[in-house]
């Protein structure tokens, strides 16, 4: 584990989507100890997965057979549909490339097929155990996981703040990436 690996003690901390999903399994099953936590629209409560995420799961070696522009194409709407605004030319230009050569491409489909509902479900019930204060940053737009599932998770941890953040989708950090910024130097600063 990279924590013990760099000989971290009590690290503060902050999850993205699969990362939230990961911060909250370190913490919980491997009994890493965090000195603070931050969230940002984790992937974290059940249910989650997108329609296009249970295709790719059935169908992963025909997505990986796609011809290269078909899959940028694929791969551009996908990702476009994480922000509320539109995201920045060179921004989306730097989130493809590692996925548009053959081992990109094979890896995108892959780890969308590899996840599974059960690394959530393992924690979900183990989430009002949580006494350490966790903050939640929220897109109040995001499509991928709708902030419902923000205020579910803020119940099901007693010990965690909610934080709505206006016009933005799930990617708060492209969206809004001043405002998600201060939050996190504010909260860490303590």
């Amino acid at each position: 584990m990279l924590v013990k690996h760099w000989k971290l003690t009590n690290p503060k901390i902050v999850g993205h989507d699969f990362g939230g999903a990961t911060v909250l399994r370190t913490y919980l099953l491997n009994k890493i100890e965090f000195d603070q936590i931050l969230l940002i629209d984790p992937v974290a409560v059940s249910p989650w997965g997108s329609p296009f995420f249970s295709h790719v799961a059935l169908n992963e070696s025909a997505f990986n057979g796609l011809p290269n522009y078909i899959h940028e194409a694929v791969l551009e709407k996908y990702v476009t549909g994480a922000t509320y605004s539109e995201m920045d030319v060179e921004t989306l230009k730097g989130i493809k490339k590692p996925w548009l050569n053959d081992e990109g491409k094979k890896a995108f489909y892959q780890q969308i097929a590899q996840s599974s509902q059960k690394y959530t479900d393992e924690v979900e019930i183990l989430y009002s155990n949580i006494k350490k204060p966790i903050i939640l940053l929220w897109g109040e737009e995001d499509n991928w996981i709708p902030i419902k599932q923000g205020k579910k998770l803020n119940k099901m941890i007693p010990s965690s703040s909610l934080i709505p953040i206006g016009n933005a989708g799930h990617l708060v950090q492209e969206d809004q990436p001043a405002l998600v910024l201060s939050y996190i130097l504010k909260y860490f600063k303590n």
